[in-house]
């Protein structure tokens, strides 16, 4: 092990030690201990995103063919299988994990490194696991619910699975060319805010308090991801759709969609959770 990444691994362990024990401040009745905290991060985001990242993403949505950009977002769902796989195997979906794998080998190689969906096209389920739903799964609560700089909502457990999920299980983190690394990671940050066009689009017309309407919507979908709820009630193929070209929103095209007759406040609370 090289010093970059003993130095990494030991970032790791003392953010790790730091997040939990705000997460302790959390409790069922309050998961928002930081709301004070949260709403200052989240109006930076906002400003951020209005100024830089929304503008880029459409630009790159706009002037890209729709082909480049389902190719580029295939490519990234590809990394993002290995990262899901890792995650299977931790809590011990052997199964899943082998359907995992079978899918990145085929999307690599038959999909020209994921750039076509194959698996996807041919009937196959995409799932999505991460490094907080693992630590959900044997039995770590959310703790205290976070918005984390550019990246948006998460809680002091999920904030600790995306820093193990980018620093240790994803692919893109051992390029060794620190250019190309981030020349990667910027490309995969604007495919994912791109990705989101349609879910802000629902959050302008969603609540009065925005902040608080993201919150419940993420906390509710994180908690039935942990609980590994029916396909019915959390889409992982969302994304995995030959058609899916990132539309924008209409109320009439997208409400439709939903399950078990939600009211129009809920559905739109579904798809935002789901886009995230």
């Amino acid at each position: 092990m090289d010093n970059i990444e003993y130095m990494n691994l030991s970032k790791l362990f003392i953010i790790i030690l730091i997040v939990f024990q705000v997460s302790g401040c959390a409790t069922k009745a309050n998961q928002d201990p930081l709301e004070s905290f949260n709403r200052a991060i989240y109006k930076f985001n906002d400003v951020a995103d209005d100024a830089i990242m929304k503008p880029v993403s459409k630009g790159y949505k706009n002037i890209a063919p729709s082909f480049v950009v389902k190719g580029v977002n295939n490519f990234f769902n590809n990394i993002r299988d290995v990262v899901t796989i890792i995650n299977e195997l931790l809590q011990g979906k052997v199964e899943y994990a082998a359907s995992g794998t079978g899918r990145v080998l085929v999307n690599s190689t038959i999909g020209l490194l994921g750039f076509i969906d194959v698996h996807s096209i041919n009937g196959g389920e995409r799932r999505k696991e991460d490094f907080g739903q693992t630590l959900g799964y044997w039995g770590v609560g959310q703790g205290a619910y976070l918005v984390l700089p550019f990246i948006g909502p998460s809680t002091t457990r999920d904030a600790v699975g995306f820093i193990t999920d980018t620093i240790a299980f994803d692919p893109i983190s051992y390029i060794n060319n620190v250019r190309g690394r981030n020349q990667v990671r910027i490309l995969q940050f604007i495919d994912a805010r791109t990705e989101l066009l349609n879910a802000t689009a629902i959050m302008d017309e969603a609540s009065l308090d925005a902040y608080a309407f993201q919150r419940d919507a993420y906390l509710q979908y994180r908690d039935a991801l942990v609980k590994d709820k029916p396909s019915g009630e959390i889409d992982y193929t969302d994304t995995a759709a030959s058609d899916y070209n990132f539309e924008e929103y209409t109320e009439e095209s997208n409400t439709g969609n939903c399950t078990n007759k939600l009211t129009t406040e809920n559905c739109k609370a579904q798809k935002i959770s789901q886009a995230e």
